[in-house]
């Protein structure tokens, strides 16, 4: 049995789902490739859709807690979020008691608030672009203390349209500086080869997230 099959056969028999979590601006298809890469691992994978600009993350955040309270109790149910839904996914699972267990990874989530997002909001003309999202983005979430392993992976190749709208501090992936993804009390942190955008296409990024899925930990050789 190769080495692939044996971590199907291992994720299959803990019967472990991923939901996946997207952007700003995004749905749920923006994240296809990187499902393909963890059902090649043996994950179930789902996606969750929702309202970036003209929905409230409030009913995000509600939306995703109802569907994680629909697994059974002994699966292991993880969220992979990419920039925004990093964020909802964390918002999420803060306090839930009645799912299933399971590891949270965002991809380029600026935990501790946007500066790109600040400055969307300070421009009359661009104030809209976040939509009813700007306020989660602007500022950003509490300092992790939840039971469940969060790992975040940032990028660090300066190219996106963030860059347009205000300095970002370096490093950075074009939208988000890394800075912006350390939240107090995560489980583990580390930094990709990525632009925010690509992020959700990176290998290097999908063997972290699998890594994390599978150890609570990123691998130092990816």
């Amino acid at each position: 049995m190769t080495k692939n099959a044996h971590a199907v056969a291992a994720v299959s028999e803990a019967t472990e789902y991923v939901i996946l979590i997207h952007g700003l601006w995004l749905r749920g298809v923006s994240l296809a490739g990187l499902a393909r890469r963890l059902r090649a691992e043996g994950y179930a994978v789902r996606t969750f859709d929702y309202a970036t600009v003209f929905g409230k993350p409030e009913d995000a955040i509600a939306a995703l807690r109802r569907m994680l309270i629909t697994f059974p109790a002994d699966a292991r149910v993880h969220l992979v979020g990419h920039s925004l839904g990093g964020l909802i996914a964390v918002e999420a699972v803060r306090g839930l008691r009645d799912a299933p267990a399971g590891n949270v990874v965002c991809l380029g989530s600026p935990l501790r608030s946007s500066n790109t997002a600040r400055n969307l909001n300070a421009w009359p003309g661009t104030r809209w672009l976040a939509g009813k999202s700007n306020d989660l983005l602007c500022g950003g979430v509490e300092g992790w203390d939840g039971s469940r392993p969060l790992g975040v992976i940032a990028g660090r190749l300066p190219v996106g349209l963030g860059m347009l709208f205000g300095k970002l501090s370096s490093p950075h992936d074009g939208t988000v500086a890394v800075e912006e993804t350390r939240l107090p009390g995560i489980s583990d942190h580390c930094v990709v080869a990525a632009a925010h955008t690509t992020l959700v296409y990176s290998h290097e990024a999908a063997q972290q997230v699998v890594a994390f899925l599978r150890d609570g930990r990123f691998s130092p050789e990816p």
